[in-house]
């Protein structure tokens, strides 16, 4: 706990350390001022400021006696609890790196994350323990193997038992803003992970960028539902932190729009980030049955919602503040708003860029686009990555011309507005016309027969390429063919872009991060005479 100043001191003499702009400064100033103030909550069960900053400086210390040091990295196998921001905020204390990991990856997948971080510690649960043995075994590098819970192996360290020991003898270490806060593993759909490096600096901007976009304040309760071994769990927690209101966290596992709103209910949550499937589910739940809520602010992002959707939320939540928020991890992560007002008048949207960021539409060349025509958003700013870890090449690829390449393919109207139109390596290329997939996946989104769809090229003898739809249909729709969906892509999108052909599957390859896995639908369905309907 921080002592009292005397007001009498030379406050030239306080450690640089206090000065310091990052998160676990923020938890610090709450334990002290507002040490009994909940600041987190976890199945009915609420962490305390004071007890926050006590628990992790307990962490901090028991990790430090057992070797780590400034700069080592901490691997985070865990399931969303209050225990995940304890060992984080531990971690940071001394300058480790924590390294989130996603819980469904493969042991060989975790294993590759080990080796290229060149991590020495696992932190997990009991539950998820035998995957973290797995690849401690593998990889032969894990010195400790910390367990949330109780595993029955004495090899195990137990966390309970670690942030209770004496933190007395914790070394006061400087953690300058420039020091990586964090390394977050790309989902690498077109390769191996990249670990982005996310400095203390980059959470600080982070959080800035959301408490200007959601209008975050001190008596906030904030609902933490994304996974926190993505950027979107942990990141929404930065503004929380900053302005010392409650975060609420959600368990992982199957979503339950009845179960949630009933959670939102008891807890008073009044600002909460939702995918756009996720509140077209709350929505008819809450319309249903209407429960009493506090919302303030809702947002989504991650995949396009559409005019149904919006519309949806406007209605079922007239009182709520509801924007769109884009972005991606090696900008931690939101480079784009789109505020409730604009988000029915420039349906299709990701807004236009926050303040922090500055932002240009490229041609290769890195010339800038005129105004409407199609080109890669670069970044720069304070939320943007130092670079990813131990890898160079990818970082010079990702920051050549001085700029951050997003890999988005974007256009922009005469107001500023932004529009995703698809990811470069996803373009296709038909007939010398340019066929973004994005823009055909949004189109198909909004059919009622249709509840996900994704665009690959397949080569062609004349046009090079053509776009090719692979679909999951609605439940109670058994067949869905090209004629069927003529009338309605004629209405939306120019000829050219239409599918050539449509394949129908029960579900989409995805990877561990949730992203559709398109590799693995070029290969099954990419070839003439593959996949035909």
């Amino acid at each position: 706990m921080t002592a009292t100043l005397d007001p009498s001191s030379d406050l030239t003499t306080e450690p640089l350390r206090s000065r310091r702009n990052h998160w676990n400064n923020q938890v610090r100033r709450h334990a002290f001022q507002n040490p009994d103030g909940a600041a987190l909550k976890f199945l009915g069960s609420v962490t305390t400021w004071s007890a926050l900053e006590e628990r992790s400086r307990g962490f901090a210390a028991a990790l430090s006696r057992r070797g780590v040091q400034f700069g080592d990295r901490i691997l985070l196998v865990l399931l969303n609890r209050s225990e995940y921001v304890e060992a984080t905020l531990g971690a940071n204390l001394i300058g480790a790196i924590p390294v989130p990991v996603n819980v469904r990856m493969s042991p060989a997948e975790i294993a590759f994350l080990v080796e290229d971080s060149g991590a020495k510690v696992i932190v997990t649960e009991s539950l998820l323990a035998p995957l973290a043995d797995a690849v401690a075994a593998s990889t032969g590098k894990i010195e400790h193997t910390i367990v949330i819970g109780d595993t029955g192996n004495a090899a195990h360290l137990k966390f309970e038992e670690l942030v209770a020991e004496d933190s007395s003898d914790l070394p006061e270490v400087d953690v300058p803003e420039e020091h990586t806060a964090l390394i977050m593993y790309t989902s690498g759909t077109t390769g191996k992970p990249k670990g982005a490096m996310l400095s203390h600096q980059n959470i600080q901007a982070q959080a800035v960028t959301c408490m200007q976009a959601l209008h975050t304040r001190s008596d906030d309760i904030g609902s933490c539902v994304a996974p926190m071994f993505h950027i979107a769990g942990l990141g929404a927690m930065a503004p929380l932190f900053y302005m010392g209101a409650l975060s609420v966290i959600h368990p992982l596992g199957a979503f339950d729009p009845n179960d949630m709103l009933d959670t939102l209910e008891t807890e008073g949550t009044t600002s909460i980030f939702l995918v756009p499937a996720q509140w077209q589910a709350v929505c008819a739940a809450q319309q249903a049955k209407p429960r009493k809520l506090n919302l303030r602010v809702i947002s989504w992002g991650a995949a396009p919602a559409s005019d149904t959707v919006l519309n949806a939320m406007n209605e079922t939540f007239p009182e709520a503040l509801n924007v769109a928020v884009f972005g991606q991890t090696e900008m931690s992560p939101i480079t784009c708003v789109l505020e409730g007002k604009d988000a029915l008048r420039k349906i299709g949207s990701i807004g236009k860029v926050v303040p922090a960021v500055t932002a240009r539409i490229v041609d290769p060349e890195m010339n800038d686009v005129p105004v409407g025509q199609v080109g890669e958003i670069v970044y720069r700013g304070p939320n943007m990555m130092s670079g990813y870890w131990q890898n160079p090449q990818g970082t010079a690829d990702a920051f050549h011309g001085g700029w951050f390449h997003s890999g988005d393919l974007v256009r922009q109207d005469d107001e500023g507005f932004i529009y995703v139109v698809d990811r470069a390596k996803d373009m296709i290329i038909s007939g010398g016309e340019n066929i973004y997939c994005a823009e055909v996946e949004n189109v198909l989104f909004g059919h009622d027969k249709i509840v996900e769809a994704a665009i690959i090229g397949r080569a062609h003898e004349k046009w090079g390429e053509v776009p090719v739809a692979v679909v999951v249909l609605a439940a109670g729709v058994d067949d869905l063919t090209l004629e069927d969906l003529e009338p309605y892509l004629n209405e939306n999108l120019a000829r050219f872009k239409h599918p050539k052909d449509i394949v129908i599957v029960d579900e989409l390859p995805r990877n561990a991060g949730g992203k559709v896995v398109k590799p693995s639908l070029r290969a099954t369905y990419g070839s003439k005479d593959q996949g035909l309907h």
